[in-house]
């Protein structure tokens, strides 16, 4: 069969590629659906759970069967993202209701990870089989086909809550991101019930009873007045922080005691708190604190500082807000599946959604229980007008050959073949019309029933099925009576699951401190070669300046409340509080100086050291790899910004050298190739720091600056290249420019 070659643009293969990509990710991966508030991983591990039986008052099932199970029908993206989603929604510190009873270490609020799923067991819990699986046999939402076609899964569980934005939701998807804060299961009900009695109803009068997010570590959301704004569009940032306890020690000091945490520190970010206050006494940021100690346990958070007798507690914990996660902001994006596409939605787009979902729910629910008791009805009155003629009804079944014969005379009124007792009988018997439902239930019921008192129970039946037909239909023809349902089963809910808000929703002032102020003092900056940086004090550095010397490619003298300027090879100008280097020993190693600024020791290479101070005393020479040469004044770079661009450089040059320029008379350049130019440093022009700067030597094709020498009036006169020792007047001097001339060394 000869071979169908299909010729395409490339661009268009990859776009639509990548779309389909993205699309999949967005529906099927990463975010939720608005109406059962889950992800497809979520949705189809609760189903799973659901459906082998695993109900809160039955005994816990191992992780490991679940996540293999949930793999193998219904989720093939490996069992870590799906254990991943049974943990989460097992965290009750993560969610605002968890949906999963968890069995075991399920992690913890301190960021340990949750045991390997051999070793965990878990159940649902009693609300997640109430609200959010209930009713699927009554055929309330449409079920798929699962990857492989061999199952059927819910596309939307029939969840009769607002999932959503009881417990939130986290997700990246291609483009776009999903965050939703948790809330109050009790506030939301209300809203909803709210919205349903009255679609028109304002987001500002729904938060009268959401009053803002419910995170289950609790805090204090500080920013109420833009909250109306966050839940009408959907985007914004919820500002919160930690509770504080102010106690007395027996001691007499002061313990400063968080009680609860900002939600956005969940996990790693405590211990990232406690480093970063350790790091503020450690700075000399702050001299107040004595201890710190963590005495959380399984009965809630209690993070312990003591401070010294006469500390300002307020100023203190106000400083953390500032200075620490204790304050944190939580970024708002409503994004969730609505109508099969993504959407950002507000509070009040949310509950219409939810509402339209409830009602669908109960149509089809109502519908199914209506076709269901008219069946049992139509069966009923079958039995009841049977009884009234039983006798007939059992010369019948006497008088017939075979049960199809039976049954064509009961539903047809045929005799044929059937032998009766009188002309009578089988004149009456012609005249039955019951219908296939009601033969077959005739001829499989048992002679128990043709009791008197087991007659007057299905009579009974039958009027119970009469009141539920009438019920079922009221419901379906009024929207009154579907209302009342919707709002009764909320109501229900709400009595049963609801719960008191953890979190405190109010307006607070920015948190305002008073730094300490530091005594100005002379201090020496040292950095070595590996890029640690420290300071030291005058007398240590003096007793110890020969090692110094010998152990440090930099040292700048410099004051404690200055900064200091890091010139790099790529053009980068860095500036570094003093105060931010640790002060220490000759001995103490210092920290990188990655960690406390813009440089990256990756990229770039330090040239020059200096403090800001001594910037505008001078003026700076720099020389380029392909030989461009200029004088800068010192003013140039003495800005507040941390990262500037100390020069121009043309494409693929670096910065070969930079010095200040004192008393120095004459330059040397050096190639990679052995030529050496000697020239007045007066022939080079002071440009400002966005030129490139002119051509201080013309250079061999592949040939690079090596070095870079300068004679000053008292100095030596000679320098050291490559171990020798070289005279500056064996070079001659000429202007820039030039060749220059090759030596033997």
């Amino acid at each position: 069969m000869p071979e169908n070659i299909i010729k395409t643009e490339y661009s268009e293969v990859m776009q639509k590629s990548y779309i389909d990509y993205a699309m999949s990710v967005i529906i099927a991966r990463a975010l939720p659906d608005v109406r059962d508030g889950l992800k497809p991983v979520q949705r189809r591990t609760l189903y799973d759970m659901h459906e082998l039986g695993i109900s809160y008052n039955k005994p816990y099932r191992k992780s490991a069967r679940i996540v293999g199970d949930t793999m193998g029908k219904y989720h093939p993206h490996g069992d870590s993202s799906i254990y991943d989603a049974l943990v989460v929604m097992a965290q009750d510190f993560k969610k605002g209701m968890a949906l999963v009873d968890g069995h075991g270490n399920f992690g913890n609020i301190e960021g340990d990870c949750a045991a390997a799923m051999r070793y965990t067991e878990a159940r649902l819990q009693k609300v997640t089989q109430d609200a959010l699986l209930a009713d699927l046999d009554k055929d309330v939402i449409d079920f798929v086909p699962n990857f492989d076609e061999t199952e059927k899964e819910p596309g939307v569980l029939p969840c009769r809550i607002p999932n959503l934005l009881i417990n939130g939701s986290e997700g990246i998807a291609v483009g776009m991101v999903t965050s939703i804060p948790p809330h109050n299961i009790t506030e939301v009900i209300d809203a909803t019930k709210a919205y349903i009695e009255n679609p028109e109803i304002t987001t500002k009068q729904l938060m009268r009873y959401v009053k803002g997010p419910d995170f289950p570590t609790g805090g204090i959301v500080i920013n109420k007045d833009d909250l109306l704004e966050i839940y009408e569009t959907g985007v914004g940032k919820i500002k919160v922080r930690g509770k504080v306890e102010i106690e007395k020690s027996k001691n007499g000091k002061t313990n400063v005691v968080i009680t609860e945490i900002p939600y956005p520190m969940i996990g790693a970010n405590i211990s990232k708190f406690l480093s970063d206050v350790a790091d503020l006494y450690e700075s000399k940021k702050c001299t107040d604190i004595v201890d710190i100690s963590n005495q959380s346990s399984k009965e809630g958070i209690r993070i312990v500082i003591e401070l010294k007798k006469d500390a300002d507690p307020q100023n203190f914990i106000n400083m953390l807000y500032k200075k620490t996660r204790l304050e944190d902001t939580f970024g708002v994006n409503m994004l969730a599946i609505a109508d099969g596409r993504p959407e950002t939605l507000g509070l009040k787009d949310v509950l219409k959604h939810c509402s339209a979902f409830y009602y669908e729910l109960n149509r089809r629910k109502y519908t199914n229980l209506l076709q269901k008791e008219n069946d049992r009805k139509e069966i009923q009155e079958g039995l009841i007008r049977a009884c009234n003629v039983i006798d007939l009804i059992i010369e019948i079944l006497r008088g017939s050959k075979d049960r199809p014969m039976a049954k064509k005379c009961l539903v047809e009124g045929d005799t044929t073949g059937i032998h009766f007792k009188s002309k009578e009988s089988e004149i009456m018997a012609a005249m039955l019309r019951f219908t296939e439902k009601q033969a077959n239930a005739i001829l499989e019921m048992r002679l128990y029933k043709l009791i008197g008192l087991e007659l007057d129970a299905l009579i009974k039946e039958h009027d119970e099925t009469m009141a539920n037909i009438f019920r079922y239909e009221d419901i379906l023809e009024r929207h009154d009576s579907m209302t009342q349902v919707i709002l009764n089963d909320l109501e229900q809910f709400k009595k049963e699951f609801g719960r008191k808000r953890r979190t405190v929703i109010d307006n607070a002032e920015e948190a305002v401190y008073e730094e300490n102020k530091i005594e100005e003092a002379d201090v020496y900056v040292l950095m070595d070669r590996f890029g640690y940086v420290k300071c030291v004090d005058e007398n240590t550095y003096q007793k110890n300046e020969e090692t110094a010397k010998e152990e440090n490619k930099f040292i700048v003298l410099c004051k404690n409340t200055g900064k200091i300027c890091l010139f790099t090879d790529d053009g980068q100008l860095h500036t570094i509080k003093v105060s931010d280097i640790p002060m220490g020993k000759m001995k103490d190693k210092g920290i990188p100086v990655d960690n406390i600024s813009t440089y990256s020791s990756k990229n770039e290479q330090i040239l020059y050291l200096t403090s800001q101070s001594e910037l505008n005393l001078y003026r700076f020479v720099f020389v380029t790899k392909n030989a461009m040469c200029k004088i800068v004044s010192g003013g140039e770079f003495d800005v507040s910004r941390r990262q500037i661009a100390s020069t121009k450089l043309n494409e693929e040059d670096l910065v070969a050298n930079i010095e200040v320029l004192k008393e120095t008379k004459n330059i040397v350049l050096v190639t990679t190739d052995g030529y050496f130019i000697r020239f007045a440093v007066d022939d080079l022009s002071e440009l400002k720091k966005t030129a490139v700067g002119v051509r201080g030597m013309k250079l061999n094709p592949g040939a690079n600056i090596d070095a870079v020498f300068y004679e000053t009036v008292s100095g030596e006169n000679f320098f050291t290249y490559r171990d020798k020792q070289i005279e500056f007047s064996k070079i001659k001097l000429t202007g820039r420019d030039g060749k220059g001339t090759k030596l033997r060394l």
